[in-house]
């Protein structure tokens, strides 16, 4: 058995609703199905795991960010293929994936609020918009949106999770993990 081949992030960013969760889900079924080793990492299950389903303060937003970005780096530099769903809008998260993660590809999946509006899967427009709940980033919190994204997925309301993932595939040519043994 030869080295262990260097791992990757595809870090998926984006407002709620812009379908982060999704495009991970079907981007990681692709990467298998080329032989990648992957570990999905998505930011709602991960809050569940970590205890902290309740805390969206920005403060608590950007420490969440930082541990996924360092859960991130080390499952990668075990060699695994790493897609991590998350907002985590914060410039120095970025920042630090770049300077800290060998093989980092960030994705921004960029929706206008209006179709985040209409979208609202999770009931969080509306209840911020009737005043029920606060700290909802692209309301109450300005995000600190990508400035030099790897890829951007511009989607309003067009663009289907196979379309995304294709576009994703299409710019990172994700090759298999062993050399094909087919020969002539």
């Amino acid at each position: 058995m030869g080295p262990t081949r260097a791992g990757e992030v595809y870090w998926v960013t984006g407002l709620s609703g812009a379908g982060k969760s999704t495009v991970a889900a079907r981007l990681r079924e692709r990467l298998i199905a080329a032989g990648r080793c992957c570990v999905l990492l998505d930011g709602d299950a991960l809050r569940a795991v970590l205890g902290v389903e309740g805390d969206h303060h920005p403060d608590a937003r950007r420490r969440l960010a930082f541990t996924y970005a360092r859960l991130c780096r080390e499952l990668a530099g075990q060699g695994l293929t790493v897609i991590c769903a998350t907002m985590s809008m914060f410039h120095d998260v970025r920042r630090w994936n770049r300077e800290h993660i060998a093989g980092y590809r960030e994705i921004y999946l960029k929706v206008p609020r209006d179709e985040l509006a209409r979208r609202d899967a999770k009931g969080l427009y509306a209840a911020a918009a009737a005043g029920t709940i606060d700290h909802v980033v692209g309301v109450h919190v300005e995000p600190e949106e990508p400035e030099s994204p790897d890829l951007v997925i511009e989607n309003h309301g067009d663009t289907s999770p196979e379309a995304a993932v294709d576009r994703i595939c299409d710019v990172f040519a994700p090759e298999p993990s062993e050399p094909s043994r087919h020969e002539g």
